[in-house]
């Protein structure tokens, strides 16, 4: 059988994988010996591997033509290397313009919009963002700060009333405050891989909450509010509506058109922070920023043709 397949990729393969795997350590004592385990079993550590070859490894009675190349999703096995499968995640594009795009999907990076929900995760990055915004410059002055003199208000003893110093005590009216409250910095920190995790949480609960759209372009063609707003409200994105561009520049129309709208704002890619994306109701990127958020909190082992930064024509395929 050995002479057989001697020129086999797959068995050579296999045989080379099997070298690596931990052997079984010897007992000190004879008597506890026990017997070697059968070589079928020793790949259970690397379930990933077994998966792979049994997808690789030939069917009985079909021949194998070509090197041994598994495509598993938007990546491939090549030998020594186990990668689960990656599958994309669709979402139906929209348009500002009213052109029609129900039949056009766009593919989305499943490690970015189809990230596990920690709530844990949104509640630290929520905070440090709202740790950051506080001033910290409250002040108040104590006793040695206030005006005044030093002099003692009346005798020690004698006159049956209680002891005191000078005007300045925090027991007077007028007098310091013992333990109030001075500048400081109330930030946090956070380490960078958490607030990345929050980015993918979040996107991910737009998602699955429905609340998340995908448009080719944020712009519009005049400056006229109520158009806006009329094409808002046939979308239903009227209020609660936060706009990403990915964009170097947001279009100066839109911009004018819906800055007199309640309930709406524009904000670049890099601008967005975890705590907009749980603030507002509903997000709606363009493909630009898709590219952009995905390229920055994407997995970068994973090579997804068809999402790359140039965009369009390979971010949406037809349905």
């Amino acid at each position: 059988m050995a002479a057989n397949n001697s020129h086999d990729p797959t068995m050579v393969i296999f045989a080379s994988c099997i070298l690596v795997l931990p052997t079984t350590p010897k007992c000190s004592q004879p008597f506890a010996r026990q017997p070697a385990k059968n070589v079928t079993q020793r790949p259970q550590h690397f379930p990933g591997l077994v998966r792979a070859f049994a997808a690789a490894l030939p069917v009985p009675g079909q021949e194998r033509r070509g090197p041994l190349l598994v495509s598993l999703g938007y990546t491939s096995l090549t030998p020594g290397s186990a990668i689960d499968p990656v599958e994309p995640v669709f979402l139906t594009l929209s348009s500002l313009q009213g052109k029609n795009t129900r039949d056009k999907a766009v593919a989305l990076d499943p490690t970015v919009f189809n990230h596990p929900i920690r709530h844990d995760i949104l509640h630290l990055c929520a905070v440090h963002h709202l740790d950051s915004l506080r001033q910290g410059s409250a002040n108040t002055k104590t006793r040695a700060e206030v005006r005044g003199s030093g002099r003692k208000i009346r005798p020690q003893k004698g006159t049956g009333r209680a002891r005191l110093g000078d005007g300045q005590s925090p027991m007077l009216r007028g007098g310091g405050v013992a333990f109030g409250p001075k500048p400081r910095d109330f930030s946090t920190k956070l380490n960078r891989k958490v607030i990345e995790m929050g980015m993918r949480v979040a996107l991910s609960v737009k998602l699955k909450e429905q609340r998340l759209g995908v448009v080719p372009r944020i712009k519009w063609y005049c400056h006229k509010t109520i158009t806006l707003k009329n094409r808002l409200e046939t979308l239903g994105w009227r209020t609660g509506t936060l706009f990403v561009s990915g964009l170097p520049q947001m279009d100066a129309a839109i911009q004018r058109a819906g800055r007199n709208l309640r309930g709406l704002e524009f904000r670049h890619a890099d601008e967005v922070n975890v705590y907009d994306l749980v603030k507002w109701r509903r997000v709606v990127l363009d493909l630009p920023a898709v590219a952009l958020l995905e390229s920055k909190l994407g997995r970068k082992h994973v090579e997804r043709p068809g999402l790359s930064a140039a965009v369009d024509s390979k971010h949406v395929m037809d349905v």
